[in-house]
C-alpha cells in the first residue's frame, strides 16, 4: 500500500489502557519507553487510521471478538477471534471493522513516553 492511497477517517474507536510498565527501571537502555497493553474496540463500520507505521513502536495484536480487516501492502486480511499479528518496523497499515458486531482486540506495544 502506498502512502498516497486514500484511507477513511478514524471513527468508531474506543481505546482503554489496561496496564503500563515503565521499562526504564526494568531494562537497561530502555529509559523513556513504556510497555503498554490496551483494549481497542472498533464498532461496525469503524476505522482505526490514519495509515500509520510502527517504526520505533513494535507491537502484537490479538483478536477477542469480531473480525478486523488489516490493510497493508495493498492487501486486506481479515482476522477473527483467537488470531493475532505482529506490528514491526516494516508495518504500514490501517484497520477497519467490516462486520456487524464490535471487534475487540488486545494490543501490546512498546512506546516512547509522552
Amino acid at each position: 500500500m502506498s502512502s498516497e492511497q486514500v484511507v477513511p477517517d478514524t471513527k468508531g474507536i474506543t481505546v482503554r489502557v489496561l496496564a503500563v510498565v515503565d521499562l526504564g527501571p526494568e531494562i537497561e537502555g530502555m529509559a523513556g519507553r513504556l510497555f503498554r497493553m490496551r483494549m481497542v474496540t472498533i464498532e461496525p463500520g469503524g476505522v482505526f487510521g490514519p495509515l500509520h507505521d510502527h517504526k520505533d513502536r513494535p507491537g502484537i495484536v490479538y483478536i477477542l471478538q469480531g473480525t478486523i480487516t488489516d490493510h497493508r501492502d495493498g492487501v486486506a486480511t481479515d482476522y477473527g477471534p483467537g488470531v493475532g499479528w505482529p506490528e514491526d518496523r516494516n508495518t504500514l497499515h490501517w484497520l477497519e471493522n467490516r462486520g456487524t458486531i464490535p471487534a475487540v482486540e488486545i494490543s501490546v506495544d512498546i512506546v516512547k513516553q509522552e
